[in-house]
């Protein structure tokens, strides 16, 4: 029997011994310069191939120096789209990579839709897709591949109910918008209801419930919320309500959140969350003179053993 998503999650998080997700969010203008050259050369003066080619070097560097020390990556697809076609074979291949270094991967495209537009999204993401159905050359064949997805869930359950069938069926995850880490959030978010409670709560007890019928072994489901870093108090609600729903916490570091500010968002025995960091990681060369643009990835890993020092309050 497979392994459903959350035991594969809770078991990397406690192989590790911290629940860092780093953001692969490639800014072109931020890569090193002898990758942008190199992959230019190489793309023979196409400026696309030479962007795809210059993420996917950059990102596999990254990779290969953090493997061994986190447990999930998560690439946010928009920094990848940006280049067209090339952009997303630079996504895909990004995806495949980190699957094969073991690490647990978050497709993170906020996908929002109904009916079979959600059916293809969720396809395309988690499941498998079928060319030339009923024809000789008919294939089934995954696409993306990821572990996981992030997904808005603000058009209610028929946005989220093919996203939950593929899940299910390929033992994969989704992470359902809820309290995003934007200032802005607020806006909508945390306005009040008829009975006192918030836009925010009430999804929170969707998405509980939406997971509540799958609880595996680790004492979670597949079914997991964003719980923006950036709001403790928020997130303390939330982890009441959803007992048994894993986080996917962006917002610390650069946006601002802190160890304090993420603890909440965790249960007593230190689980049920992991925190993105981007920024903070991937471009952590640019605050480490000692490192330099040479040895960039050297640095993320040194930024990875920094969050893991200061994540440590969670489990004392």
């Amino acid at each position: 029997m497979n392994k459903s998503f959350s035991d594969k999650l809770i078991e990397k998080i406690k192989a590790k011994g911290n629940p860092i997700c780093v953001g692969l969010d490639p800014r072109l203008d931020k890569i090193p310069a002898f990758i942008k050259r190199k992959a230019a050369y190489e793309a023979k003066d196409n400026p696309f191939t030479a962007a795809a080619e210059a993420i996917i070097g950059f990102n596999k560097a990254i990779i290969d120096e953090v493997c061994d020390l986190v447990p999930v990556v998560k690439p946010q697809i928009a920094f990848y789209e940006i280049y067209g076609h090339e952009g997303v074979r630079a996504y895909e291949e990004t995806l495949k990579y980190a699957k094969k270094k073991g690490l647990i991967t978050i497709a993170d495209a906020k996908r929002n839709d109904i009916g079979s537009t959600a059916e293809a999204y969720a396809k395309a993401f988690l499941g498998e897709v079928t060319i030339f159905e009923g024809e000789e050359n008919e294939i089934i064949t995954p696409i993306f591949d990821a572990d996981a997805i992030t997904v808005n869930g603000y058009l209610g359950v028929d946005g989220i109910k093919p996203f939950i069938e593929e899940a299910k069926k390929y033992d994969k995850g989704l992470f359902v918008l809820v309290k995003t880490s934007n200032k802005s959030s607020c806006d909508l978010q945390d306005v009040p209801l008829a009975d006192g409670m918030s836009v925010y709560e009430f999804m929170g007890h969707l998405v509980e419930s939406w997971g509540a019928d799958d609880i595996s072994d680790c004492g979670y489901n597949f079914v997991g919320a964003v719980v923006g870093a950036t709001f403790p108090q928020q997130a303390a609600k939330l982890r009441k309500i959803m007992l048994n729903t894993i986080f996917l916490v962006p917002g610390y570091g650069a946006q601002g959140g802190t160890a304090e500010d993420v603890k909440p968002c965790f249960n007593k025995d230190g689980l049920g969350a992991i925190v993105n960091s981007s920024r903070e990681i991937i471009f952590a060369y640019e605050k480490m003179p000692e490192f330099g643009e040479a040895q960039f990835a050297k640095a993320s890993r040194k930024a990875c053993e920094n969050m893991i020092k200061d994540l440590s309050i969670i489990f004392k």
